[in-house]
């Protein structure tokens, strides 16, 4: 990785602390944090197993300090963010159908949980928080989405709060990120290691995709750039659901590996829907257009960006060339065949 000077006077020699630190998100910020030096990168995780994980990963790195917390757990919190310069929120239920079982769960931790931590930035006196948000809080039908979206909402209303002291409070909105542990590429390749057929709820269903390391990029370039207040979103194609089954299928049986795979559509959930938007129509008016990225803030914009550019369904489509490239490389780097 070339270290960005920008990057390296924002973070080096820094305290930063990430909630959800063993996550998908978590270790692709850990990746591209370590190059740039920071003084310390406290990674906070619920789950045991995941830090072992990490480790292997890792190594004894000494930059990386680990701790088991919950962030429903405030005491707790205010004891593991004690120095630090920088907040990465991104520990979250996320899971659609987990959090329709257990809504209290989902709003404890998403909710409740992103309340705790914002109130211990704030006694810290912490520069920066940048809460990790998906495009499911937009006009939401699930509880996963109510639930983030209150987060962000939370999130904004201490950026405006006089209280909040010098912090700065931010949020990065993604869409779907591309071999995240739990996505729908983990469970398509696990059904195609098992030669079952694969199961796409609906054919006509779109999704925006990402991958960790673009998401990774644009949560570090938000925090530099943040003064308070804005909702960064990446500019994202998207694609079709079915579409990213058959590429998976063509992917893997490049590889020598003979498949009679089949693609069975199931029925859509009652909470599920067809297309996913990053920005409501409320949002279009303050949005801006920057470049490979939008900003939303609290300024009206100078011009009006079509609704088509934020809507799954309208937005351009990621080449099947293109996106089996991705495939294949996440198979190479991330998740080997």
């Amino acid at each position: 990785m070339v270290v960005n000077k920008v990057l390296k006077n924002t973070f080096s020699n820094k305290k930063i602390l990430i909630t959800g630190g063993t996550g998908s998100i978590g270790i692709g910020l850990i990746k591209q944090l370590l190059p740039l030096k920071p003084k310390i990168i406290r990674v906070l995780t619920n789950d045991e197993n995941s830090i072992f994980e990490s480790l292997r990963k890792f190594g004894n790195n000494n930059l990386l300090e680990y701790q088991m917390a919950d962030v429903r757990d405030k005491e707790r919190l205010d004891f593991a963010i004690r120095g630090i310069d920088i907040v990465f929120h991104a520990a979250a239920m996320k899971h659609v159908d987990i959090c329709e079982d257990n809504p209290f769960d989902a709003v404890k931790t998403n909710v409740l949980g992103t309340s705790n931590i914002i109130e211990s930035s704030i006694k810290e006196n912490v520069s920066k928080f940048i809460l990790i948000s998906t495009d499911k809080a937009t006009l939401p039908s699930t509880t996963l989405g109510a639930s983030k979206l209150l987060a962000e909402r939370l999130t904004i209303n201490a950026s405006s709060n006089i209280n909040s002291g010098k912090t700065i409070f931010s949020i990065v909105r993604f869409g779907n990120v591309i071999g995240s542990r739990g996505s729908v590429y983990q469970i398509f390749l696990d059904q195609i290691r098992r030669n079952i057929p694969i199961t796409v709820t609906d054919s006509r269903m779109t999704r925006f995709i990402m991958s960790i390391q673009d998401a990774a990029k644009l949560i570090l370039k938000s925090t530099v750039i943040s003064k308070g207040g804005e909702i960064f979103i990446l500019k994202m194609p998207s694609v079709k659901i079915k579409d990213l089954a058959e590429s998976m299928i063509e992917v893997c049986g490049a590889k020598q590996i003979m498949y009679k795979q089949k693609i069975t559509v199931s029925k859509t959930r009652i909470h599920e829907r067809f297309h996913e938007y990053l920005v409501t129509p409320n949002e279009i008016p303050y949005c801006q257009d920057m470049g490979s990225f939008y900003k939303i803030s609290k300024d009206k914009a100078k011009g009006k960006i079509s609704s088509e550019e934020f809507n799954s369904q309208t937005v351009e489509r990621m080449p099947k060339d293109k996106l089996k490239k991705v495939i294949q490389e996440l198979l190479d780097e991330f998740l080997p065949f």
